[in-house]
């Protein structure tokens, strides 16, 4: 009986999620549905929802498109604490890193491989290091995180909160703070790693109507030149 009622609960919470989340993408619906010639004439928010809606209503499409995010780094802030956890009923040791970024959506024409890169404006990239997934916000055991598109203080932009190992934060940390003015770190993610949040994928969680994802890597480019070199002979990978 105990089981039944478990299981009956799961089905009506799944249920509600799913309720909400077509009234989240109804909301986005009217960008989503826009061709992708019309992105230069969309604002970054447009063109936000335009990502979210397709990556949740139109994804198999997407992917053909081999979407990859780029949140270039503006500037960071490390944070250490130690005692009783803001986020959890933890105490003890906590690091969490900070990142204000500009977002860009890569995106390349099936026909001729060409690429396209579309801002995407400012946002956040929250993350935690630690050496398991996070227990707020609540996390898959292999997932690093997700995506949400909006918020009731700065509209349409794109928020980031997840995780990293330890060992990860000590090869990035000198990176964030070079000398070198050219220097410009950026937090990529890959199309493939990219899901949508819904009972399809469960895998991933998060916030109703959000992007789940399960890798991301860092790349670090000292000058603009070597970045147009890179990004001509860099192999982009497909889904």
């Amino acid at each position: 009986m105990e089981d039944k009622l478990m299981h009956q609960a799961h089905f009506e919470m799944n249920d509600m999620n799913e309720k909400l989340r077509r009234d989240a993408m109804n909301a986005m619906e009217v960008c989503g549905q826009r061709s992708m010639a019309e992105l230069d004439g969309m604002s970054t928010g447009e063109r936000a929802k335009w990502l979210f809606w397709n990556l949740h209503e139109n994804l198999d499409a997407l992917r053909k498109l081999e979407p990859t995010l780029v949140a270039q780094v503006m500037s960071t802030q490390f944070t250490i604490s130690d005692g009783q956890s803001s986020w959890s009923d933890r105490n003890g040791l906590e690091k969490r890193l900070e990142l204000q970024c500009k977002w860009e959506l890569l995106l390349t024409y099936p026909s001729c491989q060409t690429e396209k890169i579309v801002e995407l404006g400012e946002g956040w990239a929250n993350l935690f290091v630690c050496e398991e997934s996070l227990s707020h916000p609540v996390l898959s055991p292999q997932q690093r995180g997700y995506l949400d598109v909006d918020s009731s203080l700065f509209p349409n932009q794109l928020f980031l909160h997840g995780w990293l190992g330890d060992a990860v934060w000590q090869e990035l940390k000198s990176q964030f703070y070079t000398a070198n003015p050219a220097c410009r770190t950026s937090l990529v993610l890959l199309d493939s790693y990219l899901f949508p949040v819904n009972p399809s994928y469960d895998f991933v969680s998060g916030p109703v109507g959000a992007v789940g994802f399960t890798n991301m890597e860092f790349q670090v480019l000292s000058h603009a030149v070597e970045r147009r070199l890179t990004r001509r002979t860099e192999p982009r990978q497909r889904s």
